[in-house]
């Protein structure tokens, strides 16, 4: 059984785009998906420094046109090629990225949800004082316990000894001065309490956009955000995902149900790393592969073949004429 996956904000690292731009056909796609963002994603793809693509309005569209391009170019025809995936799930900004991947909506579609969602979490992050940290090792009470002493909620479950927090910047260094035992602390280098109800309005922006589109119910499950479950209904799908900017992410909950469907391989779309690492961990057992680079596509094509349940259902696993 195969899943496929992509990221969230953080993936991105400064030049990661460069070896699909050095291919015209992934160039030119890369720029259709520009124009529809606003923003030139080429540049900030490959020349741009760090501290320019951690801006959530810039970061965001980025990683999913990147996931896109690489969901393209191994299954060129959505609706039809990831049927040969069995099931799907994003890490939070990656819904919108598996939502386009299999076809449930356009890439277009993504694009604009994408370029709203990043725009309208920078405008709020830029007014406030607020930020995330993730907490690694401890003990879950301890830890649940420490976060609610210092007024910080859990908005990130990435299983075992993995949750990330947000909150006021000042209750973070507080944390860091009073972290729970056995613990080790990383500040994310993402501005604002997201997933937390300072967001809510974005939820909100994004759900009068999703309105407005007409989903498809695709073919691939997708595991959601909210509890892990399988979600194969368009538009409750969308709904879920729109919403879920506001919310924690249950990526725990997402590993449950693959280890619970019998998953034997995991895809991680480009820029693949970060669930990659996660499932090392918390699925022993799985097959992994991280889709970063043009030059890998014979490769996912033949891990396609070899872990698709319903392989040759739509032919994505071949290579396109």
């Amino acid at each position: 059984m195969l899943v496929m996956v992509a990221p969230g904000q953080g993936a991105q690292i400064p030049g990661f785009l460069t070896p699909w731009l050095e291919e015209p056909e992934f160039a030119d796609h890369l720029h259709w998906l520009s124009m529809v963002s606003g923003i030139d994603l080429a540049y900030f793809g490959t020349e741009a420094e760090a501290d320019a693509i951690r801006d959530t309005a810039i970061a965001q569209p980025l990683i999913v046109a990147t996931g896109l391009v690489a969901a393209h170019a191994l299954f060129p025809d959505p609706i039809r090629d990831a049927q040969a995936v069995d099931i799907a799930a994003g890490h939070s900004l990656g819904e919108i990225t598996i939502a386009a991947g299999v076809g449930m909506i356009s890439a277009e579609q993504a694009m604009v949800l994408v370029r709203e969602r990043g725009k309208a979490m920078a405008e709020t992050a830029a007014k406030t004082e607020s930020g995330m940290i993730a907490i690694l090792g401890g003990e879950a009470e301890e830890v649940s316990e420490t976060l609610l002493r210092h007024n910080l909620a859990i908005v990130n479950d990435n299983g075992p000894g993995q949750v990330v927090a947000a909150g006021a910047r000042e209750d973070i260094n507080r944390l860091i001065e009073d972290p729970p035992s056995r613990t080790r602390l990383r500040p994310l280098e993402i501005a604002g309490a997201f997933h937390t109800k300072e967001v809510d309005h974005v939820a909100d922006l994004l759900s009068r956009c999703a309105r407005a589109i007409s989903p498809l119910d695709p073919a691939t499950g997708m595991l959601s955000n909210r509890d892990g479950r399988v979600v194969r209904d368009g538009r409750e799908m969308l709904d879920l995902t729109v919403r879920q900017v506001s919310l924690p992410v249950h990526w725990n909950r997402c590993m449950e149900t693959m280890v619970e469907l019998g998953v034997t391989g995991f895809l991680e779309l480009a820029p693949a790393t970060t669930l990659t690492r996660i499932a090392w961990r918390q699925l022993p057992g799985v097959e992994t592969f991280m889709l970063n680079t043009p030059d890998q596509l014979d490769d996912a094509r033949a891990f396609v073949d070899k872990h698709s349940g319903r392989r040759g259902a739509g032919g994505g696993a071949s290579s396109p004429s």
